[in-house]
């Protein structure tokens, strides 16, 4: 065991660069296993108590956040809601200080007061984890307005689901961002797993149409299909084309939060009858392609494993905040 009470990580000591590597077939692939197996050690602490309150898995989207940050630059700022352990590390944001603050620890991002739900990383440019259902859209806009304002060329990628898609506050944003030509992406994680009965109508990436924005539907389980519309996408935004909405269609294969044993989704709803598994179908590509062999692949998931073992052992032993610090950090 780790020993009690370690010094907190630096800040930015897990970098772009070393999350997605050379941008390879091998190295994105890396980097969706290490938010799968992020993901799964979490459900594993949420089970053991260490984790309170709600904690919303990223499992089965991985393609997504990990193919916009092959598309955009380092700079630009990603901004999400809830489910967002996945972009914070896409971002760089160190494991350890992001299962710290998941476990509610002095060492994480938001010095543990944030949780699962509420943590931010601006010196890796990434602005939350909100639990407000649509308000990062709204942030997002004014991200991208002060980017158009200072004229440094950055694009803000702004992550709502499906369900967020229905607030009115993404409408009013939507026609901000058209009106001013911000430069914003709104991506749509469309991952489907409304009640049945309650499904989306799968034209999510017509919802900025009245206000001139175009839309594109993509296979949200494809790293490669993500980051080309990404791409086109983001480069539209920073050369004044204004805003885009990007629904990708993905599944979340856990319930809605820890808390949801998802029994409302029928069997035939299950990831069995979907899209393949993002990470399998990268694997299956590059073993076809002889890129790596087995033996490399399994070795790679036994890193992973590590950093993500020391994740959870860092987490486990750091210091949950003092009395002390509860009116630090709060504006009133």
């Amino acid at each position: 065991m780790a020993a009690a009470n370690p010094a907190p990580p630096e800040s930015g000591n897990v970098r772009l660069a070393a999350f997605l590597g050379d941008g390879d077939d091998v190295s994105i692939y890396r980097a969706m296993l290490l938010i799968r197996r992020f993901e799964e050690k979490a459900g594993q602490l949420f089970g053991m108590g260490l984790i309170g309150g709600f904690c919303h898995l990223y499992i089965g989207q991985e393609a997504i956040v990990v193919g916009m940050r092959l598309a955009a630059r380092e700079s630009d700022q990603f901004i999400a809601s809830y489910r967002h352990h996945g972009q914070l590390l896409a971002c760089g944001a160190d494991p350890r200080a992001v299962m710290a603050e998941m476990t509610g620890r002095r060492g994480g991002l938001s010095a543990g007061k944030g949780g699962s739900m509420h943590m931010f990383a601006p010196e890796c440019d990434y602005y939350g984890g909100h639990g407000i259902v649509g308000a990062q859209a709204s942030i997002g806009a004014g991200l991208a307005f002060a980017n158009a304002y200072r004229g440094d060329g950055r694009v803000c990628v702004c992550f709502f689901g499906d369900g967020a898609a229905d607030q009115g506050q993404i409408a009013e944003t939507f026609n901000m961002a058209a009106r001013w030509r911000l430069p914003i992406v709104f991506v749509i994680e469309n991952n489907r797993a409304q009640p049945s009965g309650a499904g989306r109508p799968g034209h999510l990436a017509r919802r900025g149409a009245a206000f001139d924005i175009p839309g594109e539907t993509i296979d949200g389980m494809s790293v490669e299909a993500v980051r080309e519309a990404g791409a086109r996408a983001i480069e539209r935004a920073r050369s004044g084309g204004g805003p885009t909405v990007l629904e990708m269609r993905t599944e979340r294969y856990r319930g809605h939060s820890l808390a949801d044993p998802a029994k409302y989704r029928r069997k035939d709803e299950t990831r069995a009858s979907q899209a393949p598994d993002p990470i399998e179908r990268l694997r299956e590509k590059i073993l076809s392609s002889g890129l790596a062999d087995d033996d490399h692949l399994k070795r790679l998931d036994a890193q992973v494993r590590s950093i993500v073992a020391e994740a959870a052992e860092y987490a486990a032993h750091s210091p949950e905040p003092d009395a002390a610090d509860l009116d630090t950090d709060v504006l009133i």
